[in-house]
């Protein structure tokens, strides 16, 4: 991945931690990874823990961010999401796990909440 992807992709995950906070939301995680994958972002909202996937474009030029999450993608970060959960990084025991894709381009940042 060339630098200014991945800059990218860092700016549109902090902008979409931006959002969450500025919805009430405490970030409890970010990039936490093992050796299968990475999750991006973990908000929670009373006893709601919200895995989020964020994808980032510059444009809509290959099609808006969300259409990346593909079932297979969704199912690595469910997977993901259960060894998160299962090591125990969780503050507290979330009544509900939701699953959010946040879509990040130049102008907004569309979460897309319950996405899978």
């Amino acid at each position: 991945m060339t630098r200014g992807r991945q800059r990218l992709g860092a700016a549109g995950e902090e902008r979409a931690a931006q959002w969450y906070v500025a919805h009430g939301y405490e970030v409890v995680a970010r990039n936490w990874r093992c050796r299968d994958g990475e999750l991006d972002l973990i908000v929670a909202h009373g006893r709601t823990l919200v895995v989020c996937e964020v994808k980032t474009r510059s444009s809509l030029a290959y099609g808006h961010p969300a259409e990346a999450v593909t079932l297979a993608k969704q199912r690595r970060i469910r997977g993901l999401a259960a060894r998160w959960l299962a090591e125990g990084e969780v503050p507290f025991r979330p009544d509900v796990v939701r699953f959010d894709v946040a879509a990040v381009l130049p102008r907004e940042v569309c979460v897309i909440e319950g996405a899978f």
